[in-house]
């Protein structure tokens, strides 16, 4: 992990934090976040790194403006209660190339669950511009009910609405602080 340790940010105009979700078990919605700070501190030994990032729930952005109305209500987030979603690494499993496994808390609603997010690491560069950046892929599933998340309407035609299986999805750059 030598070849990664500093202080990172997250590029906002390169990094997306987003997630995938069935509807009407026929279809993917995908849709991100457009609000989040993220601190990452990568240390010699991984376990001694740390990451923490907070995404402001009323950021979500599906493409649909009545959706995102109806994700930021009560059913889903009800961001006005809620404003904030977290993430704390607590575990990194991550080999010199910078590829693994990152667990940490996920809190959504006041409700906290462990979860894994598959890491790989896309490369580490000098951009035009002399700073270091990483390129970087994480994903996971989470079940949106443990969350409380928990709103649906069954269809005629058997199944659920909105899947509660819900994937995230980052695609970062990270910028080495000076």
């Amino acid at each position: 992990m030598s070849n990664f340790t500093g202080s990172y940010t997250l590029d906002p105009a390169h990094t997306v934090i987003g997630f995938v979700a069935r509807h009407a078990m026929v279809t993917k919605v995908r849709g991100k976040f457009n609000d989040w700070d993220a601190k990452i501190e990568v240390a010699d030994t991984p376990a001694d790194s740390t990451i923490e990032v907070v995404i402001k729930t009323a950021s979500v952005d599906t493409g649909n403006a009545d959706r995102d109305a109806h994700v930021r209500g009560d059913d889903f987030f009800n961001s006005e209660e809620f404003p904030e979603m977290t993430f704390k690494a607590t575990d990194f499993n991550i080999d010199e190339n910078g590829d693994g496994t990152l667990t940490g808390d996920l809190t959504i609603r006041e409700t906290t669950k462990s979860v894994t997010l598959d890491i790989e690491t896309e490369g580490i560069a000098e951009d035009p511009f002399g700073n270091t950046r990483v390129g970087f892929e994480a994903k996971t599933s989470i079940n949106r009910t443990e969350f409380g998340l928990n709103f649906n309407a069954p269809l005629n035609t058997g199944g659920v609405l909105v899947s509660e299986k819900i994937t995230i999805e980052i695609e970062g750059s990270a910028i080495k602080n000076s």
